[in-house]
């Protein structure tokens, strides 16, 4: 790969690129986004190569293109680069939901949508832009495919050959299995860390609350503080998964509730006892895995 294009010179996007150069990857490393200042500062930083606002030219000769920008404006970028691609120019993204992102790739690009390949890096910090990225932050993580029956061999090759470059470990699933694994153990703990800080925070007695915080609170509630715009559009993008998982963890509440006005200690021990064996060798298996 000589050249690589990257929409949203982010955590994300700007994380990829430090990874590749840290690689000694000789890619020309092109960034594109919607803050000229961010660009600049991207550019100051030696995280991109060259910064422009010209998409046909950014896009011009592009072995890839990677779309690492809040999954709302991705038919706005397929859009914009479409009368710019060469037939065998490779599409990816790094969005945190993948049917509407599939959907859509496959809407705007018709005949080239063979090209995309739907991505998702399971890697993130609570900092966005691009003065967070970090070479190492694809080290060892997982990173998710999910190409269609369409998509070319080779395009699934190479966006797996990029991510792999970054040191993280590639799969593949459908897009739908995706989206409702993550639903459940990545968009739904995010959600309920911003409604227990906004409940929090709402309160006439807040000041005094958050004082009183310590480790659970922070440990908890740490998601809390990511992107706004971008969990915006993945609880919207995921909705209808979300919206199950948010069913059933209502009834988990009902459960705890009817425990507690019941004074059922048995089955309150019970339930805290499967809670910490799964959460606990989940942890281990997480450790034997590192």
């Amino acid at each position: 790969m000589k050249k690589l294009v990257i929409f949203g010179v982010g955590l994300i996007g700007g994380s990829i690129a430090l990874a590749l150069k840290k690689a000694r990857h000789t890619a020309e490393i092109v960034g594109v986004g919607r803050s000229g200042e961010s660009l600049q500062a991207a550019l100051e930083l030696g995280v991109i190569d060259v910064a422009t606002s010209d998409i046909a030219a950014a896009v011009r000769n592009a072995d890839m293109i990677l779309i690492a920008a809040p999954v709302a404006q991705t038919a706005s970028i397929l859009n914009a680069i479409k009368p710019h691609l060469a037939a065998s120019t490779v599409i990816t993204d790094a969005g945190s939901t993948k049917g509407d992102v599939m959907q859509c790739a496959q809407e705007v690009l018709g005949s080239q949508f063979s090209q995309f390949v739907g991505g998702h890096p399971i890697a993130g910090a609570e900092k966005s832009g691009v003065k967070a990225a970090m070479a190492d932050l694809y080290a060892g993580k997982n990173v998710i495919l999910t190409p269609a029956a369409a998509t070319d061999s080779q395009a699934i090759q190479q966006v797996k050959s990029l991510w792999q470059a970054c040191g993280a470990n590639v799969s593949e699933m459908t897009a739908a299995t995706h989206d409702s694994i993550f639903a459940a153990v990545s968009h739904l703990p995010h959600l309920l860390a911003f409604a227990l800080v906004d409940d929090i925070a709402s309160r006439p007695n807040a000041e005094q609350l958050f004082g009183f915080a310590a480790s659970g609170f922070r440990d908890f509630t740490r998601i809390a503080g990511s992107h706004p715009e971008m969990w915006r559009d993945i609880s919207l993008a995921n909705r209808t998964a979300l919206l199950n998982e948010l069913e059933a963890y209502q009834q988990e509440l009902r459960k705890l509730q009817e425990l507690l006005q019941s004074e059922n200690a048995k089955g309150l021990e019970a339930l805290f006892e499967r809670a910490s064996i799964a959460r606990n060798n989940w942890g281990e298996s997480r450790k034997q895995n590192q």
